[in-house]
């Protein structure tokens, strides 16, 4: 049987982990379980049967377009998925997406907050448009983050949105949707078509509301992710397992949704 997907993880060259992640652990105050380097991360998952990771890249800056592609490039395996990422106000911001297509990564990553844009702001309708013509990923920070403070830049109205401007946009909302709106998640998103991960959620949000959200949204449009280095990857899928939820469901999860998105 295939081994399992996570679809949000992170990690960094080798001679920026050893002070990014530290940075990282002050900023938000929470604690890495991985020094962010890609062999720690493919230790980790050798450790729980994960199959393979999407590594997700953040541009806090349109000139990082390049290292981080390049970077990417370079860790691409079977295992390893990366996802480069596109700063908001790359000014060839549509040609680098061509670049990355053309590349063959599968999609891209975004951070509201770490980006400084709101989700919805009409001048990534472009970009979006672009996505959705050629069907690439995108994978947005969703809700709050625990870095910066509580000013909603990619909540589930917004996601919804964007969503509903753009149908069959390849949009995944991680944090299931919304991370600490998930109020929010249960009103606006459940049972709608748009992907969402569970990253985060299986530590913060309370195994009732979990079921309630999983077992009320599309079992097509759920996905397991971590977020590693920040919560430990075996953890995660141990907490999955505790919710007893069917089957079939935890394999559409864990790896079934995940490999049909990557094998597009």
């Amino acid at each position: 049987m295939p081994g399992h997907i996570d679809f949000h993880t992170h990690a960094f060259p080798d001679q920026i982990a050893s002070f990014a992640i530290p940075a990282l652990e002050k900023e938000g105050n929470i604690k890495a379980h991985l020094n962010g380097t890609i062999a720690a991360l493919l230790s980790s998952m050798d450790r729980c049967g994960i199959e393979q990771s999407v590594v997700c890249s953040i541009a806090t800056r349109p000139e990082q377009y390049m290292p981080i592609l390049q970077w990417s490039k370079a860790i691409r395996c079977q295992r390893i998925v990366p996802f480069p990422s596109l700063h908001p106000a790359d000014p060839l911001l549509l040609k680098h997406l061509l670049h990355i297509k053309a590349e063959g990564f599968k999609g891209i990553k975004m951070h509201s907050y770490y980006q400084d844009y709101d989700l919805d702001n009409p001048s990534l309708n472009e970009l979006y448009a672009a996505l959705l013509e050629l069907e690439m990923i995108l994978v947005i920070h969703a809700g709050y983050d625990i870095a910066f403070p509580r000013i909603r830049r990619a909540d589930p109205h917004r996601i919804l949105k964007v969503c509903r401007r753009f149908p069959g946009l390849k949009l995944i909302a991680t944090h299931l949707g919304g991370w600490d709106e998930w109020d929010d998640v249960r009103r606006l998103l459940t049972g709608e078509p748009i992907y969402m991960e569970l990253s985060f959620a299986l530590d913060f949000l309370d195994e009732v509301h979990l079921r309630e959200i999983l077992l009320a949204h599309p079992r097509e449009y759920l996905l397991f992710g971590t977020d590693s280095p920040w919560t430990d990857q075996a953890t995660s899928l141990q907490m999955l397992d505790r919710l007893g939820l069917p089957q079939a469901l935890v394999d559409k999860i864990t790896g079934g949704n995940a490999r049909r998105l990557l094998s597009c």
